[in-house]
């Protein structure tokens, strides 16, 4: 099940949109902090500095706001990976996967006490990111017919079903590791291991 809309407690007044986004911000603070569940929405008012009652007019529990700065993360990775696939069009596949990797985990550092915590206290199948998971797909399917050309579109699909996979586990794992050396050099291998594999796929095409 995806995460909970919060469309219909979403303000309009720019002062409004402010405190809203200031009790979101206290509360990554504190999931990276403390974790979500030794979070209360009591505290998360405390650090916005607002009463309890506010944080209830735009959130109604605290899954609420879990599931908005997990869409707030979704939201931001789809605009990084877009863009970066825009900008590496027709380029080697090593590239191009290392590239999307890149932008995904530029989104999924930025806050890595959040990320964290996160990925500790949510369930991947309840959490929202297989909606997410399907619209990079289509991104990755059609770059994936560009490089490699006319094919059959069921090996296209297990293609891309493979390499999104792969950069979801490879991120999400990655993403919260403290020496960014290595989790560079996972990114790359990563890369390296995704191309070889679209590569293998295009020189059996070849000589069928």
């Amino acid at each position: 099940m995806p995460p909970k809309s919060t469309d219909r407690r979403r303000p309009t007044q720019d002062r409004a949109k402010a405190t809203r986004e200031n009790i979101l911000d206290a509360a990554a603070e504190l999931f990276g902090d403390r974790g979500i569940a030794s979070t209360s929405t009591n505290r998360i008012a405390a650090a916005a500095g607002v009463s309890i009652g506010t944080v209830y007019r735009y959130f109604p529990d605290r899954a609420m706001i879990v599931a908005e700065l997990l869409a707030r993360i979704q939201g931001n990775i789809e605009r990084r990976f877009t863009e970066r696939v825009r900008d590496l069009a027709d380029t080697p596949v090593q590239q191009l996967v290392l590239g999307v990797l890149e932008a995904v985990m530029e989104e999924m550092s930025t806050d890595v006490p959040l990320v964290r915590a996160l990925i500790a206290g949510l369930d991947f199948y309840s959490s929202g990111m297989p909606e997410l998971e399907v619209r990079l797909r289509l991104l990755v399917k059609m770059q994936v017919i560009q490089i490699l050309g006319p094919g059959d579109d069921d090996e296209y699909d297990v293609l891309t079903f493979t390499i999104i996979s792969a950069c979801f586990g490879t991120v999400l794992r990655a993403a919260v590791l403290e020496d960014t050396r290595v989790r560079d050099e996972v990114i790359a291998t990563t890369a390296r291991l995704i191309a070889t594999l679209a590569d293998s796929e295009r020189h059996a095409r070849t000589t069928e």
